[in-house]
């Protein structure tokens, strides 16, 4: 599933057992294992490991979600909840792909249209 032309760099972790509020600007890559409270703004991906649980609204291009999200997602390119993922709160995408398994409760807006 990962395109050649995305940016594999991880640019910052927050590690299981971690905890930081706040917002969050990055260029690439942000992984989530931890927890995080706040903001996060991003071109690149955002991933939230099994273990991450955020209480944020994201804004990326790519949102992959293996744990908890509470709050909204906004993703240029895509968004994918992982059969692991609990996700309470809007998403707005040109394409999302959801694994057996996942919750999701809240609105999504699939649009082909330039965010």
């Amino acid at each position: 599933m990962v395109e050649s032309t995305e940016a594999i760099t991880i640019n910052s972790i927050i590690g299981e057992g971690s905890e930081f509020r706040g917002e969050f600007k990055v260029k690439n890559l942000l992984r989530i294992d931890g927890y995080f409270k706040g903001t996060i703004l991003t071109e690149g991906k955002v991933l939230i490991g099994r273990t991450g649980k955020v209480e944020t609204d994201i804004k990326a291009g790519i949102v992959v979600v293996g744990g908890e999200v509470l709050g909204n997602i906004l993703a240029t390119k895509r968004v994918v909840l992982l059969s692991t993922s609990k996700v309470k709160g809007d998403i707005i995408t040109p394409s999302l792909i959801l694994e057996e398994g996942c919750i999701f409760e809240g609105r999504c807006t699939v649009n082909k249209q330039p965010l």
